[in-house]
């Protein structure tokens, strides 16, 4: 891995379809954008800011994530997730992360995320699917 400058940046929009929304999960829910779906934006914009300093067969892998989802998104609309880089230890990474909609924000947060080398893990997981 390359080294990472604080305050490196990555973003992630996409127009919300059916497929986003809340009452896709349960048919109770409303139809906005679901959480678990601007979570992933949000991940998604992390990734997106740190690509440029991965080396050849590195990829990274989200540790934690808390964030506040404060606003609803209809379909239709556009979100957009973004992600800044806030502190690097090594090959954990912090990022503040925000999402907006075509109106106004809608969720922020932090989120960390570990680089990790893609063969390596691969093995591990495989030795784990054999339990």
């Amino acid at each position: 891995m390359k080294p990472v400058p604080v305050g490196a940046k990555g973003k992630f929009e996409q127009l919300v379809e059916t497929r986003h929304l809340a009452s896709e999960l349960d048919s109770s829910l409303a139809a906005v954008l679901s959480t678990p779906t601007m979570i992933a934006m949000m991940e998604q914009a992390a990734i997106e800011a740190i690509k440029p300093f991965l080396d050849a067969g590195e990829s990274s892998v989200g540790m934690s994530i808390e964030v506040s989802h404060i606003a609803a998104t209809p379909p239709g609309h556009r979100a957009r997730a973004e992600a800044e880089l806030t502190k690097v230890e090594g090959r954990r990474l912090e990022f503040a992360v925000r999402a907006f909609d075509d109106v106004e924000q809608i969720g922020s947060g932090s989120h960390r995320r570990a680089v990790v080398d893609a063969a390596k893990f691969n093995d591990r997981l495989k030795a784990k699917q054999k339990h």
